[in-house]
């Protein structure tokens, strides 16, 4: 073995390394995920279906907001796009799969998050709905939490995306305007309400994409996207297309 196998073998015996998933010691060729999890990962392949439960239901919430500015009889400029949506795998109760975004979001776990934005990317490619996709924007966190973090789980992931795809990611130009609650615990009513009117495009920003992916690590009522996509289409206008793409996301 070379220096560093041997620096390595000697790390994995002083501090061994675990799955992510399953929590089972590693091989030295495993990295992160064991092989036995890295095979059975629930993926959704929703990257070659333009329509798919996840898309419905993101733009369902997009509806919403639709027909309250009917309500308000502030009338939209032009009709709404149906927006693309994707996510790498399936996440949901009681599946050991969780802890792929647990890991990222609450302890910090880049290695395991950046492996499979990487994987995310890939599938990104293999999605023609999204081809033309010229600028990444990642889901804000409110400044307070960021501090108290240290980071934004889902700036980690679209940051990979943009290296790997090649596309610009920008980060300041969409805010969150107000902190919110944790949406972990909440109903489907309540985190629609709790993340109402909570982002904005910063003041004076300059966008001229076309068509831009959000980012976040998971889905689960399309709520959060589905703000941050209003706050975009206010701010961008009806010819910008907007799309969003998640690590995981709620479902079978």
């Amino acid at each position: 073995m070379t220096l560093r196998e041997n620096l390595q073998a000697l790390l994995d015996l002083l501090f061994p390394r675990t799955c992510v998933v399953c929590g089972r010691v590693l091989d030295r060729s495993e990295v992160n995920i064991c092989a036995h999890c890295l095979g059975d990962v629930p993926h959704t392949y929703y990257w070659s279906r333009e329509h798919n439960p996840m898309a419905d239901r993101f733009n369902e919430c997009i509806q919403r907001h639709v027909e309250a500015s009917l309500d308000a009889e502030n009338l939209p400029d032009a009709p709404e796009m149906y927006a693309f949506a994707m996510a790498l795998f399936f996440y949901k109760s009681g599946s050991d799969y969780r802890e792929i975004t647990k890991s990222l979001k609450y302890r910090g776990d880049f290695g395991t998050g950046r492996m499979f934005a990487r994987e995310l990317a890939m599938k990104i490619r293999e999605a023609a709905f999204l081809a033309d996709a010229d600028l990444i924007v990642p889901v804000p966190l409110h400044w307070t939490r960021r501090w108290k973090r240290g980071y934004n789980q889902a700036e980690v992931i679209a940051e990979v995306l943009s290296r790997e795809l090649g596309i610009p990611c920008e980060t300041s130009l969409l805010q969150r305007t107000r902190r919110t609650k944790t949406q972990t615990k909440l109903g489907v009513e309540q985190k629609g309400k709790n993340v109402s009117g909570a982002f904005a495009v910063k003041p004076g920003s300059v966008c001229e994409a076309r068509h831009v992916i959000l980012v976040d690590d998971v889905c689960t009522t399309g709520s959060t996207l589905s703000e941050c996509h209003w706050a975009l289409r206010q701010a961008l206008g009806p010819q910008v297309r907007i799309s969003a793409v998640t690590l995981a996301c709620v479902g079978s």
